[in-house]
């Protein structure tokens, strides 16, 4: 059963809709649509499933992107309704007829829907009752004029892609069957040495390399004489004593003393600072940074200049010269695909995710399939324009990111605010840890260091040595504690000395390790920190999606609360190392929906940086 189908204005105008039941809805499916995909660049996806207590909804819609319309249907998971797509095609085709921009209610399209949802309906059980009795179903004349007009979105095809998965799923255990010659090598005979591999009806009878070759067995029992000679094993001859280097040893210098730059040690073992060692400097978070207002590099523009001329040649002069002044009627996807292959390839050579690019290019397909190219216009000028917003819609955060004001909220009531640092191995938890905790300190907020991290060895004394620099509190309890109860523990004692925020570090770990995972987890869920920190390198490149989506997913899973915390927010190391490869940034706010909140340019405590959204749209398309 259609629970509802909408047709509203990229604006945000409804023009007209249709309800089953009224207000059958649970929850709010087309908002949560609008949030998750369509401001997020995801519409090149076919469709999106909403849960909510006690009802699973799939949504499917379409675009006019002329006239700047969207169709969205709205059913009950379990159904599985074949005729949606056509429905939305057809739709799209006789609401498009009757739109006019200054109208706003359409009542009398109501009767025009109810006889499409009929021939629909009548469509797909034809469609049905043809597959069970196994005849071919001829293509309708609907069916081919809704091919060439397209539906914007690709929601056909995502259709028969399930369906084409479906069907090898039918005959994938016809591929598994293997005939093994037999297991034990005490029988294997010269007869018995062939392996028959069969893999959907065809019998794969050529010799395997890494096999056990049976005759050399033979030999050997018979008493032939040894022919192989193991590479690895040198003649008796040649063995040499191993010489040590040693050290150049000049006239006139004195003798080489070890060298020691361990900071002077109290009575009780804590290193003494001198005023000299402190870290003075204003940090870079509150630096505007300038960008420059050069153009786009003028050798892609003559390649593309270039192979505009080409392409003029093979058309003829006189339809390119018109076309340019009077602009293609409507985009279709073959006139994008050039220019979105060369935009996906230029997107993955800056380190940007394959299956980012993709969806990028798919859902800027979406946008423009349909809509009329303007005058003097190219496509790929086009195309590359989309892109960018799409870029900056995706990296401008959809939610404050101003921490200072979070803080001093917390500090009146009377609370420390609770940051977690989280991340894989090595890619500098602690160190970006004390820029943030430097930055804070610049802006006279009141920081306290947890050593959570108490499965790797050093990390305590290293958090202790930033903490030593910084000249700020730190707690610590050593090793092989319970990293959650450790965070506990230090928050309160934050909230006794009158701590501000409390800096938790915790152990890295790979995205695979579920038993560390499962003390992260619990970790956030037993001391509810006001921010999740991921910290990933910047130098990750299809690992990043990886990451991060197998990072929400753990703390989602191994929660024991109904609401599971997932990460709040991204802070990007080794930004300097990276030169124009900045797609690392983009991957990771795609797939968690998360801003990056901090990025880390450098080795010294003032190397703290806000990303640039300006900046890395257009390292990216440049």
């Amino acid at each position: 059963m259609l629970e509802q189908l909408l047709i509203f204005t990229r604006g945000g105008l409804i023009l007209w809709t249709y309800k089953e039941i009224k207000d059958a809805l649970r929850g709010s499916p087309i908002d949560t649509l609008i949030r998750s995909c369509l401001l997020e660049e995801r519409s090149g996806s076919s469709s999106f499933n909403y849960d909510s207590p006690g009802a699973s909804y799939t949504l499917r819609w379409t675009f006019h992107n002329d006239l700047g319309l969207v169709f969205v249907a709205v059913y009950q998971r379990i159904l599985h309704l074949l005729y949606v797509d056509d429905l939305l095609a057809m739709v799209k085709k006789e609401f498009s007829q009757v739109y006019d921009p200054r109208w706003t209610v359409y009542d009398e399209f109501g009767e025009t829907f109810k006889q499409l949802r009929i021939e629909a309906e009548a469509r797909a059980e034809e469609l049905r009752m043809s597959k069970q009795s196994g005849k071919p179903v001829a293509n309708g004349p609907k069916q081919g004029q809704r091919s060439k007009s397209g539906t914007g979105n690709g929601g056909d095809a995502g259709f028969s892609k399930g369906k084409v998965a479906s069907d090898g799923g039918d005959g994938e255990g016809d591929g598994r069957k293997l005939e093994n010659g037999h297991a034990n090598g005490n029988h294997v005979g010269a007869k018995d040495s062939k392996v028959n591999v069969v893999v959907k009806g065809k019998e794969n009878t050529g010799s395997n390399n890494g096999a056990f070759d049976v005759s050399k067995l033979q030999k050997l029992r018979k008493g032939g004489k040894k022919t192989d000679v193991p590479a690895n094993k040198a003649p008796k001859g040649d063995t040499k004593k191993k010489i040590t280097k040693q050290n150049r040893v000049w006239d006139d210098k004195p003798s080489e003393t070890k060298l020691d730059f361990t900071d002077p040690a109290d009575a009780n073992g804590d290193g003494v600072v001198n005023d000299a060692d402190v870290v003075h400097g204003e940090s870079m978070m509150d630096a505007e940074e300038v960008i420059s207002s050069d153009d786009e590099s003028e050798s892609e523009d003559d390649e593309e200049v270039a192979k505009d001329k080409t392409d003029n040649k093979k058309k003829g002069w006189f339809s390119s010269m018109f076309q340019s002044i009077a602009g293609k009627a409507n985009l279709e996807r073959a006139d994008l695909e050039p220019a979105l292959k060369a935009l996906k390839d230029r997107l993955m050579t800056k380190n940007v995710a394959e299956e980012i690019a993709e969806k990028l290019c798919e859902s800027v397909s979406a946008s423009l399939e349909g809509k009329k190219l303007a005058s003097f216009t190219r496509i790929s000028s086009t195309v590359q324009t989309a892109m960018e917003e799409a870029l900056v819609r995706i990296l401008t955060p959809r939610r404050s990111i101003d921490i200072l004001r979070d803080v001093h909220a917390a500090k009146e009531q009377h609370r420390p605010y609770v940051i977690v640092f989280v991340g894989v191995n090595g890619v500098g938890k602690s160190t970006n840890l004390a820029k943030v905790a430097y930055w804070l300190l610049q802006h006279k907020v009141n920081v306290m260091m947890a050593a959570c991290d108490t499965f790797r060895s050093g990390a305590v004394e290293q958090l202790r040595t930033h903490a030593r620099r910084l000249q700020i509190p730190i707690f610590e309890k050593g090793y092989e504690k319970d990293p959650a109860v450790v965070a506990k523990e230090a928050i309160e004692e934050a909230a006794r000395n009158g701590s501000d925020v409390v800096l938790v570090d915790t152990a890295g770990r790979m995205q695979d390790n579920e038993p560390l995972m499962r003390a992260l987890s619990k970790l956030v869920y037993l001391n509810n920190p006001d921010l999740v920190l991921f910290v990933g390198e910047a130098l990750v490149g299809n690992d990043a999606v990886d990451q991060l989506s197998k990072f929400n997913q753990k703390l989602a899973d191994l929660s024991t609360s109904p609401t599971p915390r997932l990460i709040d927010g991204i802070l990007l190391t080794k930004f300097d190392t990276i030169d124009d490869k900045v797609g690392a940034a983009l991957s990771m706010v795609y797939i968690s929906g998360a801003p990056v909140m901090f990025v880390g340019c450098g080795q010294s405590y003032t190397d703290l940086k806000k990303l640039n959204v300006k900046s890395i749209v257009k390292t990216l398309l440049k």
